[in-house]
């Protein structure tokens, strides 16, 4: 282990982890004030198919998240990051250049797949320094930050369209990764100690991606996740045609998109204070009914609203859904990973790459079925919200004395 005098302090290691679990974020939600500008510069047809921009990103992300946790195992955390933050900056750069909207998505995948590194590794660097309480304290201040992100994001994409063209938002991106790759180059020791590094054995990856996939309650809880971010995913796709194109909010965008942002990071917060007194699943079971209900309610109304479409009546909508997500995505997760703590780093691996991939799948009808209203989106929320609190069911099913 480094010697602590070399170690960082606690505000610059919180704001450099917090700056590097964050760039997935900042990658998806900085472009969405840009889809319609990238898809008439690159003559992409439909407006729907510039949901793409986001979708492939998302296809590298899943990929990468299979393979970094492993990787950092046996090559370290620091090379493994900033390997990954080099992929991504070569990703940004193909963005950048880009003149056909093939160029374009094949940088989205370089970018999903380098920023999977510093998202999936960081948390293993905080664990390798800290740990208990400590660790849960500093955990809880980076997550504070990540909260902030997704909320902040699309403000700094509107303020660079404004002065600037699209191809900047991915050159300030790149300007990030370099700065978190110096950043670490200098200040970051290697927080994996040489003799507790893994062999990269594939076989054991596999035989741990097997025996994840065999078990049901890790296997149920990964499909329901699916489900759950693939409605969400569908609304990132599509958030910047229903805001637009739909209420016609123009440069509000980013105001009305960082309210349902901050509604997620709310139920966050408040998840964590209510877990251990509720339990995952109740909570878990609460908020998926919650959020079915809340979508099939509003697609009813919505479906014979005659008239102007009502902003208020949709984000009244959106806060309330969103905030049962937020009680979803971690409860979702942990209940996954519950029986698989004996392979925790591995099955976390494969577990996020299974719900990425499936919602990729369940997403793409929600953003390509969009026709001017938010029937689709609404209706997409209340299918997958559905199909998630059955999977629930099934995969709950003889569980006795369950939390």
């Amino acid at each position: 282990m480094m010697s602590p005098t070399r170690f960082p302090g606690m505000p610059e290691f919180v704001t450099l982890i917090a700056l590097l679990i964050s760039l997935v974020a900042l990658t998806i939600d900085a472009m969405l004030p840009a889809m319609p500008h990238i898809g008439e510069a690159l003559n992409v047809a439909r407006a729907n198919d510039t949901q793409f921009i986001v979708s492939f990103f998302f296809i590298g992300f899943a990929g990468g998240q299979l393979f970094f946790g492993p990787i950092s195992d046996s090559l370290g955390r620091k090379n493994t990051i900033i390997g990954g933050l080099l992929i991504y900056g070569a990703g940004c750069a193909l963005s950048i250049f880009a003149t056909e909207y093939w160029v374009m998505l094949a940088g989205r995948i370089l970018q999903g797949l380098g920023a999977a590194a510093p998202r999936t590794v960081t948390i293993a660097v905080v664990r390798d320094r800290y740990a208990g309480r400590e660790m849960a304290k500093i955990m809880s201040i980076i997550m504070s930050v990540f909260i902030i992100v997704p909320a902040l994001a699309p403000f700094l994409g509107q303020a660079v369209l404004e002065v600037s063209g699209w191809r900047m938002i991915f050159v300030c991106l790149v300007v990030i990764a370099i700065t978190a790759v110096l950043w670490m180059m200098l200040r970051l020791p290697e927080t994996l100690d040489p003799e507790k590094r893994l062999p990269l054995e594939f076989g054991k990856i596999l035989a741990a991606f097997g025996e994840t996939i065999r078990n049901r309650i890790a296997l149920g809880y990964t499909i329901a996740a699916g489900f759950i971010f693939g409605a969400f995913l569908g609304y990132l796709k599509s958030a910047q045609q229903v805001f637009q194109d739909v209420f016609g909010v123009g440069d509000l965008f980013p105001t009305y998109f960082a309210a349902m942002a901050l509604s997620l990071g709310a139920a966050s917060i408040v998840n964590s204070q209510l877990v251990m007194r509720l339990g995952m699943r109740f909570l878990s079971f609460s908020a998926i009914t919650g959020l079915t209900l809340l979508s099939a309610a509003y697609l009813f109304y919505t479906t014979f609203e005659t008239g102007e479409a009502s902003l208020i009546a949709f984000l009244i909508w959106g806060l309330s859904a969103f905030f049962c997500v937020g009680l979803l995505f971690g409860n979702l997760n942990a209940l996954a990973m519950e029986p698989m703590g004996h392979i925790a780093g591995t099955a976390a691996s494969m577990i996020g790459a299974a719900s990425t991939a499936l919602s990729l799948l369940f997403s793409y009808p929600i953003g390509q079925a969009f026709n001017g209203t938010v029937i689709p989106l609404v209706g997409g929320f209340a299918v997958l919200g559905l199909c998630c609190g059955l999977t629930m069911v099934i995969t709950n099913k003889g569980i006795r004395g369950a939390d």
